[in-house]
């Protein structure tokens, strides 16, 4: 008696889902495509890194050198080893997302989301960042490098004005040496030039 009432509802009922299976299978594949790539969203990254890794190492491969080498290194160097880099933290990082591997969010990070965005150190550092590339003609990239450097400090909060002007003109010096000097990349030296 069970087995009869029990008939007919299995009759119908394994041919009522494997319709509706027939026809959520399409769907459900394409769900569970976007579903895989959702768990695996970081192979955007992947994507991005790649594509920058092949941006920066078809312009190093392009780049017109006319200026005069000195040494083995010259201005190509520095943009195929950060293509080549990118390149294989991309791969690396496609590598480790496959095999499951998931980046964490960061438990101890402390930022307030309710709080507005700082507008004031924004707004200093685009002057900062524009006023150095306006000075850099005139004054030169050890002066305009150190303004830089100094005027970005000063907008993260910085105040130690004895000590961030020496630190600034330091880094802007060696940045000056080691792209005019090592790098072969020359920098407009403004009225330094006859100094360095």
């Amino acid at each position: 008696m069970t087995t009869e009432s029990t008939e007919p509802a299995g009759s119908a009922g394994p041919a009522g889902p494997a319709g509706s299976a027939g026809t959520a299978g399409t769907a459900g594949a394409s769900g569970g495509a976007r579903a895989w790539l959702r768990e695996r969203s970081e192979l955007g990254v992947c994507v991005l890194l790649f594509a920058l890794g092949v941006l920066v190492l078809t312009d190093a491969l392009t780049m017109d050198v006319d200026i005069a080498q000195r040494g083995p290194i010259g201005p190509r160097t520095v943009p195929f080893v950060v293509g080549a880099g990118l390149l294989l933290v991309g791969a690396l990082l496609a590598v480790d997302v496959l095999r499951g591997g998931r980046g964490e969010a960061e438990g101890g990070e402390d930022v307030d989301l309710d709080e507005p965005a700082d507008w004031r150190t924004v707004l200093l550092l685009t002057g900062v960042f524009l006023a150095a590339a306006v000075l850099i003609g005139p004054l030169g990239f050890p002066i305009a490098g150190a303004l830089l450097f100094w005027g970005a400090a000063y907008a993260l909060g910085s105040r130690h004005y004895d000590r961030d002007p020496l630190i600034a003109a330091g880094l802007s010096l060696f940045t000056y040496f080691v792209f005019d000097n090592l790098l072969g990349v020359p920098l407009p030296g403004g009225p330094l030039m006859g100094v360095l």
